[in-house]
Order: C-alpha cells, then structure tokens, then sequence
C-alpha cells in the first residue's frame, strides 16, 4: 500500500457545549494541525500516490472554509459537537469533493490539537 501524507494548519474558535467536556464547555480557541493521507494499493500512470501540489491545494481550501471562524456559527455543523473526531471527518468528506476519490483506497485525515494528543478519521473508499 502506498500513501501520500501533506499538512496545513487551521485555527478555530468553538464550544463543546456538553458537561462532558469540563471547560472546554465554554468558547474557546484552537489550532489544528492537519494531516491527509491518500492511500492506495499501486501508484499511477506518473508514479505518484497523488500530486503534492493537487493535494496541498486541495487541503488548504478546504481549511480555509473554517480558518479563522467560530465553528458555532457555520450553518453545516449546526447541531453538532465539534469534536476533533467530528472535524476530521468533514475535513475528509470535503477533501473528496476537491480530489476523485475513485483511484484511492482510503483516506485517512488526522488533526492534531497539540504534541500529545490527536484523533484520525479513516474514510474507506
């Protein structure tokens, strides 16, 4: 299995409005490091898993949709608890729509909230 990994990086502001989640309950701030990897089992016709600069494009845009916003006021996550697992995933689903996902197996996106702690979503495809 061959994969390709780039990274970018995107700051937010957000509540996890839940007693679950102690005082992280309350707005505050957050910068994503953000890593997407393509995975699939042969390279392409160029010898590539996919290309650097198509994905670093496509990964910047999609960041750049919450980059700098509070996500308790974007309509598409109303309703939902902006977990970091709940942000990988969107991050992924939205990086399918910039990248055909037909040549892929998987997808795998991982944010990291700080050195020592991070969540992934793997989007099998």
């Amino acid at each position: 299995m061959f994969t390709l990994t780039v990274r970018d990086h995107a700051m937010v502001a957000h509540s996890l409005p839940d007693p679950f989640f102690g005082p992280a309950q309350g707005v505050h701030g957050c910068t994503y490091v953000v890593e997407a990897t393509w995975e699939r089992p042969d390279l392409d016709e160029h010898g590539v898993v996919v290309d650097i600069g198509a994905a670093t494009e496509a990964l910047s845009a999609v960041l750049g949709r919450i980059s700098y916003r509070n996500l308790d006021d974007l309509e598409e996550f109303e309703g939902q608890v902006t977990t970091t697992e709940v942000i990988a995933r969107w991050v992924a689903q939205r990086l399918t729509e910039r990248i055909d996902p037909d040549p892929f197996d998987a997808l795998v996106v991982t944010l990291r909230e700080h050195p020592d702690a991070w969540a992934s979503y793997r989007l099998a495809l």
